[in-house]
């Protein structure tokens, strides 16, 4: 792929956000392979993980979701609207799960049972946004949106890379929010944020 300018150097939305899904599996793996006994290291390494779960929700949120929402035509019979209404219903579940894992000790059984249920909420969320979302926009997002998204996205996970104040969305005023934006003609949230006006051409 070419890019504006001639720049062969081109990034995808679609890719990096599977990149960060192998990076929470592996995350999550580390955690299984750890001394119980050594709570400093499952500590570190959850509040990590914790802080990337987080960011990375956020990220879909402000910039691939919108987007999703204005070029997507659905996959499977899904149509975008359902596919951006489970996602933010994810993250949601997915942040509650976090939340929970700070209420026990580190190191102890409850500790291990709230971790595995942030894994469980997360591999569902997962594999659903593979199967659709992702699916959806890589068969009708044009490359260079692809490519604009990926850089706004790798912006704000660097820009918020030791965590963003989780917060829990309503699913369909969320999208009632992004459509409103759309059918105004208005820039999305994805275009807005981080003054990317190349957003807007699909």
């Amino acid at each position: 792929m070419t890019t504006r300018g001639g720049d062969r150097r081109a990034m995808d939305i679609t890719q990096l956000i599977l990149d960060d899904h192998h990076e929470q599996r592996r995350l999550f793996a580390i955690l299984e392979q750890m001394d119980p006994g050594d709570t400093a290291a499952l500590d570190a390494v959850w509040e990590r993980l914790a802080a990337f779960l987080e960011v990375h929700a956020e990220a879909e949120e402000e910039l691939f979701y919108p987007e999703l929402l204005r070029v997507g035509q659905g996959v499977n019979g899904t149509d975008p609207e359902a596919e951006t209404k489970d996602a933010i219903h994810d993250h949601n579940e997915i942040r509650d799960a976090v939340a929970e894992v700070s209420k026990h000790e580190v190191g102890t059984e409850g500790w291990y049972e709230a971790v595995a249920k942030a894994n469980e909420a997360n591999s569902d969320h997962m594999a659903e946004e593979e199967r659709e979302g992702l699916t959806d926009f890589r068969r009708h997002a044009s490359l260079q949106l692809r490519h604009d998204l990926a850089v706004a996205f790798a912006t704000f996970e660097a820009k918020h890379v030791t965590g963003v104040t989780p917060k829990d969305k309503d699913p369909d005023r969320y999208i009632r929010e992004v459509e409103e934006e759309i059918a105004d003609g208005q820039s999305t949230t994805a275009g807005k944020s981080l003054g990317i006006g190349s957003l807007n051409k699909g």
